[in-house]
C-alpha cells in the first residue's frame, strides 16, 4: 500500500508506538516503520520532537515532498483545552498523498493539558507565554513559568524549529474566531483568513501577548508564523473535511486522488 516512505540514514527501525525508553535517548531522531503498510499514504516520516513534562511524547508527522523549498510547520493544541483544530492535522495525516509543499503536523504540542483538559501543561505553564523573546514572569491564566524556555515542550519545539526551518509557520487555536493579521507577512496572514473562511483580525492578547510561540518565531527565522483562531465549537465537518483542504490551497498545495 505504501511504497513512497523516505527514511533518513538515521532512522531506526523501531515499531510505530515507540515507547519512552526507545525514543529518549534520541527523542529528535526520525522513528523508522518496521511495517510501512500501517502508515496512511501521505505520511512520509515520523519523529519524536521531545517528551511532556509528564513524559509523554511530542510527535510530529510529515507529509508531502522532503526537499520542497517550501516547508511548512503547523501546530495545534498548544493549550490543552483548545483540542477541535487537532482534527485538522490528523485528517491532512490521515488522508491522500499531499504534493507541492514539504509539510510537518504536530497535532498535540501539549499533550499532557489535553490529556487533563487543561490549558497549560503539567506544571501549571502557558506554554504560548514561555518562549524566551520579551519573556515577562505572568501569572494566573497566563503563568508563563519559573524563567524563559523552562517547559521541556517549549524547548522541544524550539529544536524543531531551529532544525526544520520551515518558510511557513501556522499555529491553530481556539476560541477567538480569525486569522492575526498584524504579523510578519500580512499577505500571507489575509490570504490564509480568506482561504479557511476566518475574519482578519488583530490579536493583542490584552496586553499579555509576551513570550509566544509566534513572536519568538517571527524574531529568530526568516520564516512567518501565523496564529489561527476557530470558534468554541466548530463543526466535526469543518474540521476534518473542509479546513484540511482549505489549508492546502492556502499553502499553494493539494492532495493527490
Amino acid at each position: 500500500m505504501f511504497s513512497r516512505v523516505l527514511l533518513t540514514a538515521a532512522a531506526v527501525a523501531l515499531p510505530l508506538l515507540a515507547t519512552p525508553a526507545l525514543t529518549s535517548a534520541s527523542p529528535a531522531a526520525p522513528v523508522a516503520r518496521q511495517a510501512a503498510a500501517r502508515l496512511p499514504d501521505a505520511v512520509v516520516e515520523k519523529r519524536v520532537i521531545g517528551r511532556s513534562r509528564q513524559d509523554r511524547p511530542i510527535v510530529a508527522w510529515r507529509v508531502g515532498r522532503p526537499g520542497n523549498r517550501d516547508r511548512a510547520v503547523i501546530f495545534s493544541t498548544m493549550h490543552g483545552d483548545e483540542r477541535h483544530t487537532r482534527q485538522i492535522l490528523l485528517a491532512l495525516r490521515d488522508g491522500a498523498e499531499v504534493r507541492g509543499i514539504d509539510m510537518w503536523l504536530v497535532p498535540t504540542y501539549n499533550p499532557d493539558g489535553y490529556a487533563r483538559h487543561t490549558r497549560k501543561n503539567a506544571r501549571g505553564v502557558d506554554l504560548n507565554r514561555n518562549f524566551p523573546y520579551r519573556w515577562r514572569d505572568l501569572d494566573g491564566s497566563y503563568e508563563s513559568g519559573a524563567r524563559a524556555a523552562s517547559e521541556p515542550e517549549t524547548r522541544a519545539v524550539m529544536r524543531f524549529l531551529r532544525d526544520v526551518r520551515p518558510k511557513w509557520v501556522v499555529s491553530f487555536h481556539q476560541p477567538l474566531h480569525g486569522v492575526d493579521t498584524d504579523t510578519k507577512r500580512p499577505a500571507f496572514a489575509r490570504r490564509l483568513a480568506d482561504h479557511l473562511n476566518l475574519p482578519r483580525k488583530q490579536f493583542t492578547c490584552g496586553g499579555v501577548c509576551h513570550g509566544t510561540m509566534t513572536m519568538w518565531f517571527n524574531h529568530n527565522f526568516a520564516g512567518a508564523a501565523i496564529t489561527v483562531e476557530y470558534g468554541a465549537s466548530p463543526t466535526r465537518y469543518r474540521m476534518r473535511k473542509a479546513a484540511p483542504r482549505q489549508l492546502l490551497k492556502a499553502l499553494y498545495a493539494y492532495r493527490v486522488g
